[in-house]
């Protein structure tokens, strides 16, 4: 059954020629420094997963949710879908599984401090990547 093998937060991150490219990878905190009776800025970043996809399902499509909300799931901040069909490539070995990098990016007005997550899902299968978001009043 395909599987999301990889997810991860970085501050950008991009598919090109089917492989992955992270810069700032693997954090867990957002720091939103801003000046006392300002609002803190919006938060540019990037969601990179990989889907496992197993040789008797290629060909097929698989659809993917990506959502960022908060910790207990009440408020949703982002959401994207997407499908997913890996085609089995002239000469590769039968039985082989495939990888399918992907990657969405966004902006997220945080509405306050505290903890996030990103949750991904692909058929039943649901994971996971959670975050925290604090201020730094200058």
């Amino acid at each position: 059954m395909a599987h999301i093998e990889l997810l991860t937060l970085a501050n950008h991150a991009e598919v090109q020629n089917g492989l992955l490219y992270l810069m700032g990878a693997g954090w867990d905190t957002v720091t939103r420094a801003y000046k006392e009776g300002k609002k803190p800025r919006p938060q540019h970043f990037s969601i990179a997963l990989s889907v496992l996809v197993p040789w008797l399902e290629h060909n097929q499509r698989h659809e993917v949710m990506i959502r960022v909300e908060d910790e207990d799931g009440h408020h949703k901040l982002m959401e994207a879908k997407a499908n997913i069909e890996v085609g089995r490539p002239p000469g590769k070995v039968p039985g082989s599984d495939s990888r399918s990098p992907l990657v969405v990016t966004g902006i997220v007005q945080f509405p306050k401090p505290g903890g996030y997550r990103v949750r991904a899902t692909l058929g039943a299968e649901q994971r996971d990547y959670a975050f925290r978001v604090i201020d730094k009043v200058t």
